[in-house]
């Protein structure tokens, strides 16, 4: 079981490609299996829950005889060890993250063949895969205890990134998300400065033509019109940023330890916007920050109607252990920072909606993830460049007459054309061209 985000479900994947190449079978069904695995996430405190709620499933499939083994890995346990193994005694194993080989070791290899890199879990979509660039981060937000589980920025090698992704095209992928904690400060580690440039560079000489390379998680603290620039003249770099700027108002920022300005994030996305005007968006507002007051909440809004972002995604404030930000005074009450993420996502859903009626009667590639038939009518549902996986919208392609549908000999996975003749605050519907 995989819990959290995209760069766990990566860790994930190594982890089952070595249980796979020790001899073992990975299976879905927990009445089929003996050894119950979760790869935790413990990101912040909601998180924590959902994850402990999760090994306690475990813990009474094992208390049903339906489980041998339950092994916990992942940031969970780097954050909470100690008090996890006095609270969880059914757990036979716990690891930090990354640990491979003390699971390996644990479960008794049966064979000892070539370890294979990665073994795909479900959900399985060979078509969309995720390229992690590197772990841990050096940026040290005072909310943010991402360098208290994974410690400080470790880049992996441009050389080995490249053999990674062009291994994932001949499994299939036609689209690569790029997922970092930053991908902006990619390779400063290694090389003594940013090595996202030419990574990229190195990526769309490599991969196939027609490839899509999403970037996820780019800081605005080091977005730069140059960099913007870059990322535009890119043909498989989709004309997408996800770019989480938590606020704007300028001393919320310096609290929070992000070394950029509310003038500066806005004058990135007004850049971007400016070069494209459907350029997809994304960013992250936190409410309920420390000492946030309604008059810097109400920048929030502001800023929200004047970059006029595809997508946001919002999260109240919660107190962090070994942050510094969970000793700040001034903490604001819990119901004040709801009512403020409320408002935020009242606001932004008229906004999304907006920027969704853009694209009517325009034309979009699409990546097919389902196909449904019913008689002679067909239903196709993807995603187009401006909707990332699990956390953005889809495209619903509708029509009727199997032989216009059998003619394309569509398989998932594939890129069709289509024609946008409506859409909702996410989703857009659209017809075959």
């Amino acid at each position: 079981m995989s819990m959290g985000c995209a760069k766990n479900s990566v860790d994930s994947e190594r982890l089952a490609g070595r249980i796979v190449s020790a001899g073992h079978e990975i299976v879905n069904d927990p009445d089929e299996a003996e050894v119950g695995i979760i790869n935790t996430c413990g990101f912040i405190q909601d998180a924590v829950k959902e994850n402990i709620d999760a090994i306690l499933d475990l813990e009474q499939l094992k208390l049903n005889n339906k489980l041998k083994h339950i092994i916990v890995t992942g940031c969970l346990v780097n954050r909470y060890e100690a008090e996890l193994k006095t609270e969880l005694p059914s757990v036979d194993l716990f690891t930090r993250a990354e640990s491979w080989d003390d699971i390996i070791n644990f479960l008794k290899p049966i064979n000892a063949n070539k370890i294979c890199d990665r073994f795909m879990i479900e959900p399985n979509t060979p078509w969309s895969r995720y390229l992690k660039v590197g772990e841990g981060c050096d940026t040290f937000c005072s909310y943010c205890a991402i360098p208290l589980i994974r410690g400080r920025l470790r880049s992996t090698p441009v050389e080995e990134l490249i053999k990674e992704a062009v291994k994932l095209c001949e499994d299939g992928a036609k689209e690569i998300c790029l997922v970092g904690q930053d991908l902006t400060a990619y390779g400063r580690d290694l090389y003594g400065e940013s090595a996202l440039k030419n990574l990229l560079n190195s990526l769309e000489r490599e991969l196939p033509n027609g490839t899509w390379l999403r970037l996820l998680y780019m800081h605005p603290d080091r977005m730069t019109e140059d960099l913007a620039d870059f990322l535009l003249s890119k043909q498989k770099v989709l004309r997408y940023l996800d770019v989480p700027v938590q606020h704007i108002d300028d001393e919320i920022l310096s609290r929070m330890n992000r070394k950029t300005t509310g003038a500066h994030i806005k004058k990135i996305f007004k850049y971007i916007r400016k070069a494209d005007p459907l350029f997809a968006l994304r960013t992250t507002i936190m409410t309920g920050f420390p000492g946030e007051t309604e008059a810097q909440f109400a920048k929030v809004l502001d800023f929200l109607e004047e970059a006029e972002l595809d997508r946001v995604g919002a999260f109240i404030y919660s107190p962090e252990d070994g942050t510094p930000a969970a000793k700040f005074s001034n903490q604001v009450e819990f119901e004040a920072a709801e009512r403020r993420y409320n408002r935020v996502m009242e606001l932004q859903a008229e906004i999304s909606q907006s920027r969704s009626e853009l694209f009517i009667d325009k034309e979009l590639d699409v990546l097919i993830e389902e196909i449904n038939i019913e008689g002679e009518s067909f239903e196709l549902w993807g995603r187009s460049y401006r909707d990332a996986p699990e956390v953005d919208g889809q495209v619903c392609i509708t029509g009727t007459g199997l032989n216009k549908l059998n003619n394309l000999n569509l398989n998932l996975g594939d890129i069709v054309r289509v024609k946008i003749n409506d859409c909702l605050e996410h989703d857009l519907f659209a017809e075959l061209i």
